[in-house]
C-alpha cells in the first residue's frame, strides 16, 4: 500500500503540469470552436476515455514498443515537440471566426468531423503529448521493482493517478464553453494567444531537451 500511495502522487505530482487540464482545455476550445453544450460533454468523454487508455498502454507497453520500432526516447522527444510547436504556430496564427446567431447550429458533419479528431489532435498531442509519453515511459522503469507484489502495486499507483488525471480533464474539457462565457471576446481571444504561445515554446523546449541529450551523447569523450 505504501508503494501505490507513492507511485500515485509521484505519478500525479510528474503529469499534472504535463496534461495541464485548464490550459488544454483552452486549446480544446480554440480547435473545436462554436457548438453545443452536448458536443462538447460528448468530446469530452471520449477524450477522457481515450487518454486513459492511451497512457495505460504507454505505461504498460511503452518502453517495449519503443525497443521495438528501435526509436529512443530522446527521438520521440525531438519528433513529439516538433508537432507541438506546429500546432502551437497554428494555433497563434489562426484567425478568430466571427460567431453569429443564426450560426449557432451545429450540423451532423461538422460533429462528425469532430469525431475524428478525438485521438488525434485532441488525446493527442493536446491533452497526453510526447512529454507525458516520455515521463509514463520513465515512470514504468521505476515502478518495476523486485517482487511481484511491489510491482503490481507500484503500477496501479500511477494507472489511478492516470484515471484522476483523466476526470479533471473530462470536467476541464466539457465546462470550457462556460468558462470562457463569463469572460469577454477580447480576453478570451488573448488567453487562446498566449495558451498557444506556451504550447509552441513547450513544443521547443521538449525539442531542445530531445536534441541537447543527442548532442551531449555525440560530443561525450
Amino acid at each position: 500500500m505504501t508503494l501505490l500511495i507513492k507511485f500515485f502522487a509521484l505519478a500525479l505530482s510528474a503529469l499534472l503540469p504535463l496534461v495541464n487540464p485548464l490550459g488544454s482545455a483552452l486549446v480544446f476550445l480554440g480547435l473545436v470552436g462554436n457548438a453545443p453544450a452536448k458536443v462538447y460533454r460528448d468530446l469530452a468523454r471520449r477524450i477522457a476515455i481515450n487518454t486513459t487508455l492511451f497512457l495505460a498502454a504507454v505505461e504498460l507497453a511503452g518502453t517495449a514498443i519503443l525497443s521495438f520500432f528501435g526509436i529512443s526516447l530522446r527521438v520521440m522527444q525531438v519528433s513529439g515537440g516538433l508537432v507541438l510547436a506546429a500546432m502551437g504556430w497554428q494555433l497563434l496564427n489562426q484567425e478568430e471566426p466571427e460567431v453569429k446567431p443564426e450560426e449557432k447550429e451545429y450540423d451532423a458533419a461538422s460533429f462528425g468531423s469532430l469525431q475524428q479528431k478525438v485521438f488525434y489532435p485532441f488525446t493527442f498531442p493536446v491533452t497526453a503529448g510526447p512529454g507525458t509519453m516520455v515521463v509514463m515511459v520513465t515512470l514504468s522503469a521505476h515502478a518495476s521493482v523486485k517482487g511481484v507484489l511491489p510491482n503490481v502495486m507500484a503500477h496501479v499507483g500511477i494507472l489511478l493517478a492516470v484515471v484522476v488525471l483523466s476526470g479533471c480533464v473530462y470536467m476541464s474539457y466539457w465546462y470550457a464553453p462556460r468558462i470562457t462565457a463569463r469572460i469577454s471576446a477580447q480576453t478570451a481571444h488573448g488567453i487562446r494567444r498566449v495558451v498557444a504561445f506556451v504550447l509552441l515554446c513547450i513544443g521547443v523546449q521538449i525539442t531542445w531537451n530531445g536534441l541537447e541529450a543527442m548532442l551531449g551523447t555525440l560530443l561525450r569523450p
